[in-house]
């Protein structure tokens, strides 16, 4: 029986095809075009399909067909007309429609195609099933010819379109597609994973990092140096803010608030050779409805090598209860080093892997599946919960005033990262990881807010009841001070964090309470009042602690000392005296010059008192003058008072040189003069009287050179040599 086939030879050395009898031209060239398209007749599509151009619409109705331009030569000599000839526009004829029950004859013109397609198509996947060939298990297709790669991916193509196209196969087994599909989407799979593994390479993401050297970020000018004579003990907190504070003064070490320096780039984490393939592989298998392997074969490969990243950068797996079981010690160094790293893995780690994504996979799938942010949550999500949970952890931790400052560095550091970490995490899918960094900012200002209403309040409570020896400065001083000028160098942070102004009063209702009485107090900003208010609390603490001690003299020199100290931070840092302000420092310096005159006044005028006139002089009966009893007693207890002030007093501490010496050159302006007058008027009453070296003991010079003794913090024996009259 005729088959109503026949075989058309196409030339020497390339195999027949088999076509149906009396095919007109135009569909017999359509034959060929498509059959060249396919790998069994590849000769003819190398050879020959360049003479062939075909309307790219469907060949139903009238659809022009163009014969070869003139001038070349005709591949097809015994089925087209002479080259020698203008060959004419080809139309198909009209047909007439079939009749009832009575097939299209195209139709099973059209089968026939698409089935030499999909047999060539199929034979290629079976070639590279690593389940039945020991070549395809040992080679990978991508590795090698990029033409392989090409006709493999076409192979597919004509599957899926085989199968969307369900009357090409209803003649045929309706699984022998579905098993061509998986058999090429396993394939694709280990494709997909080897290209990602022959580069999971971590980048070398550090080189990439400049950091700035150490710099000071304050302004800040070595005050006094007199505090470094003292030694408060390691063991006390807050020796670390004054030990801090005091070496970056020096600039023997790095700033208390380093700053890096990062390079803010994306990097190209795999070449775009390979990123074409794996785009090109990803289109096919989410055409499949593959996206979940896909998506679970790039997670899994790339999670590990942002996991390997994340090592080398030194990121440590801590839950938020390890960090808050780390000494406050071990977590400062940590801070510093999670500032940087943080920066890394945002604007370059993180930043590159979602890059890659969009690379790979934007618009590949349904606006509602967003492939491309899937896929980078699944390959960052556990990195970013890794890195953030140190900095939820330091928010939540407990509260102590050392922290401040190193939560503020926090604080400016995520906020610096935020507006990256909007962009990089910018999807629906990435929410949660947005959101955790804006609670971390969020809760960073409520801790550093706290902080600081608990150090104000700290200060003013102080219960310490043990005076300090010689009158020096008290630890509560140096400590709040430094801190004070340490809050003036993060003024940019804390103006924009503290808001509200100081209740004015503790919240332990015992407490007392310094008062907000000065002039400007309502065009300073909420932190000004907070620095003034703690300066205040401060000083009503000392004046509490003044009282422990017994000798007056002492307790005016100690305020005269911690109040001083105080005015001296103030003007040593520029940001500070700013916010404090020319007024309040007026009243602290007039506040420490009345504590030297209180001083003065309790010590020295007693001793001033033995150089007057009265009650030496005697009249009446024979005699009138000067009572030589009366003015040995005088003289006496001169010599004692001094002498004992000299001996009490060497111990007693002034730390500030400059102070020291004016204090010294105030008591010599009153008491040399005095004395000097006193030993001219009476001196020669008692000169030739005997034993008059026991009452007239020193001369103007040897008080002048005792004065020297004083306020050193050390008890000096007074060797006075006599001076000769």
């Amino acid at each position: 029986m005729d088959s109503g086939l026949e075989d058309l030879f196409l030339g020497p050395g390339l195999r027949p095809i088999r076509v149906y009898k009396n095919l007109t031209r135009p569909t017999l060239l359509m034959c060929l075009w498509t059959t060249a398209k396919t790998s069994c007749c590849a000769v003819v599509h190398k050879q020959y399909s360049k003479f062939i151009t075909i309307n790219s619409k469907c060949i139903d109705d009238d659809r022009t067909w163009h014969t070869p331009s003139k001038g070349m030569e005709n591949p097809f000599p015994n089925f087209m007309e002479s080259p020698s000839r203008r060959t004419p526009v080809v139309r198909s004829p009209a047909r007439r429609s079939p009749l009832a029950g009575e097939e299209d004859p195209r139709n099973e013109m059209y089968k026939q195609v698409g089935a030499t397609e999909f047999d060539a198509a199929e034979k290629l996947i079976l070639r590279w099933d690593s389940t039945a060939s020991e070549e395809a298990r040992e080679r990978m297709i991508f590795d090698g010819d990029r033409q392989e790669a090409e006709q493999y991916l076409r192979a597919v193509d004509e599957i899926q379109r085989s199968i969307s196209n369900t009357s090409l196969t209803t003649d045929s087994d309706p699984g022998k597609a579905g098993g061509a599909i998986q058999i090429a989407m396993a394939r694709l799979e280990d494709e997909f994973r080897n290209i990602l593994l022959a580069h999971s390479n971590p980048p070398a993401i550090d080189s990439l990092v400049s950091r700035s050297s150490s710099s000071l970020s304050s302004h800040r000018t070595g005050s006094s140096k007199e505090s470094d004579d003292e030694d408060y003990g390691e063991d006390d907190p807050r020796d670390r803010v004054e030990d801090d504070h005091e070496q970056e003064q020096e600039g023997s070490c790095s700033s208390y608030r380093s700053t890096y320096s990062i390079s803010v780039r994306e990097i190209d984490l795999i070449p775009s050779d390979a990123i074409h393939d794996l785009r090109s592989i990803a289109e096919r298998m989410i055409t499949a409805g593959c996206l979940r392997e896909c998506i679970q074969v790039y997670g899994s490969v790339r999670k590990s090598v942002v996991d390997s990243s994340l090592r080398q950068l030194g990121v440590e797996k801590l839950s938020i209860g390890d960090v808050q079981r780390l000494e406050w010690e071990a977590l400062e160094s940590k801070i510093r080093k999670w500032i940087r790293v943080a920066k890394i893995c945002v604007r370059i780690l993180f930043a590159s892997e979602k890059r890659l994504c969009e690379r790979i996979f934007e618009d590949l799938a349904s606006p509602d599946l967003e492939a491309d942010d899937t896929c980078f949550m699944e390959t960052v999500k556990g990195g970013a919960i890794q890195v953030f949970n140190f900095a939820e952890a330091i928010s939540i931790s407990r509260r102590s005033p050392e922290k401040l400052f190193k939560i503020l560095d926090l604080h400016d550091a995520v906020s610096d990262l935020l507006p990256d970490i909007a962009a990089v995490f910018r999807s629906k899918s990435s929410e949660s990881v947005r959101t955790q960094a804006e609670d971390i900012l969020t809760r960073l200002a409520e801790a550093a807010r706290g902080i600081l209403s608990e150090f104000e309040n700290a200060v003013q409570r102080e219960p310490s009841k043990i005076p300090v020896p010689g009158g020096t400065l008290h630890p509560l001083t140096r400590y709040v001070m430094n801190y004070a000028s340490l809050i003036s160098d993060y003024k940019q942070t804390l103006i924009e964090l503290i808001v509200s102004k100081p209740s004015g009063g503790s919240r332990f209702s015992g407490d007392p309470a310094p008062e907000m009485d000065f002039p400007d107090s309502e065009e300073k900003s909420p932190l000004a009042l907070h620095l003034i208010w703690i300066i205040m609390s401060l000083q009503l603490n000392l004046e509490c602690k003044a009282m422990l001690y017994k000798d007056t003299a002492l307790s005016h020199l100690f305020l005269m000392n911690n109040v001083h100290y105080i005015v001296q931070k103030i003007k040593g840092s520029p940001e500070l005296r700013e916010m404090i302000g020319d007024d309040y420092l007026r009243r602290l310096t007039g506040k420490y010059r009345q504590y030297a005159t209180s001083y003065q006044r309790a010590t020295w005028v007693r001793i001033l008192s033995c150089l007057r006139d009265e009650g030496l002089h005697v009249s009446g009966g024979f005699s009138s003058g000067v009572s030589k009893t009366a003015l040995r007693e005088r003289f006496k207890t001169f010599n004692s008072s001094f002498e004992e002030a000299h001996r009490v007093q060497s111990t007693w501490f002034v730390p500030d040189s400059q102070l020291r010496e004016e204090l010294r050159i105030s008591i010599a302006e009153k008491l040399l003069p005095a004395y000097r007058s006193f030993l001219g008027r009476f001196r020669n009453h008692l000169e030739n009287s005997k034993h008059s070296e026991m009452y007239i003991k020193y001369s103007v010079e040897d008080l002048e050179s005792a004065l020297l003794d004083f306020f050193e913090g050390s008890p000096v024996s007074l060797h006075i040599r006599r001076r000769s009259h």
